[in-house]
């Protein structure tokens, strides 16, 4: 058996952003648009007007700014409200495995690994591109990488699955080293026509390399602990799949972008996480006053401000329980590796750390790490 380690990890980040302010405007045309179609079913009750958005009702819902997009034309376009992503030829690199491939390099270049060095890829994401070939594959090839690859879906929590896949292959001895990538197009998935979502997503991709701490080439961490759990809810849903069907594709059912019951998932995804954590700490022998830092996934601040409390048994100090949420936006699976990448480089040896992704169907993972 060997000791699992996170030696590498790297962030793409999309060159376009979109600012509540400018969102905001957006949604307001398109409410108004919306209204003016529908005035006669308006006055005679058969519906309620779109109501307006705006930048303090964001923030204080979600704790959003601003988000990062692979395409800010085709969102705050008020007659499409939806990113344009241009089919490519197949023999052009996919845009999940183009975004994917620079966060891999990054995470490579930390590690002081080569592509050609890795064994197992595995793309880790709430919606791929494509239902086959994997992504993942694709990637492999673009790195040079031996070993096999795969993709997976665990919708928000699909970077702490993956990690613990690939940390159990490491320690098991079938991989001497893997990649766990997150390439999250979540603009092509959200409903931005929606006033009670249309602010929380934002594009991205992450990648951490697990590996042998032994062959740890710098400073790492390693991986004390991983524990998953699911348990099947409607609450968070989108029926729609893969990014290739675009509206003009497909029937325009409310059902087809992400969709959620925003005070159920409250409800019932922070206790189910919260006792996660804690039982997980619990098992590794860990109490809260071990913990240095808690790098949870980004869907909303007030959730993480929670989650926080009660894992710590008290109000997080600065610094404890980084947010990013107002930079990215909800990135998905990507968003605790982002808190994790830009906020562990102050980490002691010995220090120790909860990595911690929720989300839909529901689905929570957790990683235990210890600076070495």
């Amino acid at each position: 058996m060997y000791q699992p380690a996170l030696t590498g990890s790297g962030v793409f980040t999309p060159q376009q952003t979109i600012t509540n302010d400018e969102l905001v405007v957006a949604f307001n045309a398109y409410a108004d648009l919306w209204n003016e179609e529908n005035a006669g079913a308006i006055a005679s009750g058969a519906c309620e007007a779109m109501a307006q958005s705006s930048s303090d009702f964001i923030v204080s819902a979600s704790g959003i700014e601003q988000r990062f997009v692979m395409d800010k034309e085709g969102v705050l376009d008020p007659k499409r409200m939806f990113p344009r992503l241009a089919a490519r030829t197949d023999d052009a690199p996919g845009i999940m495995a183009e975004m994917g491939l620079d966060a891999a390099r990054q995470a490579l270049a930390q590690a002081g690994r080569s592509g050609e060095e890795i064994d197992c890829v595995i793309c880790a994401a709430s919606n791929h591109e494509r239902a086959y070939p994997a992504i993942a594959i694709e990637i492999q090839k673009l790195l040079g990488a031996g070993g096999f690859a795969f993709d997976m879906n665990v919708a928000c929590s699909s970077a702490t699955f993956g990690i613990q896949a690939a940390a159990d292959m490491v320690r098991s001895g079938s991989v001497r080293r893997a990649l766990v990538i997150c390439p999250e197009i979540c603009s092509a998935h959200l409903e931005w026509r929606d006033r009670d979502c249309h602010f929380i997503f934002g594009d991205v991709a992450t990648a951490v390399v697990v590996e042998r701490a032994e062959d740890a080439q710098g400073a790492h961490f390693l991986v004390k602990g991983t524990r998953c759990a699911t348990e099947f809810s409607n609450n968070i849903r989108n029926n729609n799949g893969f990014l290739r069907r675009t509206r003009d594709q497909m029937e325009d059912r409310r059902d087809m972008q992400f969709m959620q019951n925003g005070r159920k998932v409250f409800k019932e995804v922070l206790p189910m996480v919260s006792a996660h954590i804690a039982g997980h700490m619990d098992e590794a022998g860990w109490s809260a006053a071990d913990l240095k830092r808690l790098w949870l996934h980004q869907a909303n601040k007030t959730m993480n401000d929670f989650i926080g409390k009660k894992v710590l048994g008290r109000v997080p100090e600065p610094g404890e329980q980084p947010n990013i949420l107002q930079d990215y936006a909800n990135t998905s699976s990507a968003g605790s590796i982002i808190a994790f990448a830009k906020h562990s480089d102050d980490m002691a040896p010995g220090d120790r750390g909860v990595i911690c992704s929720f989300g839909a169907r529901y689905s929570v993972g957790s990683v235990l790490v210890e600076r070495a």
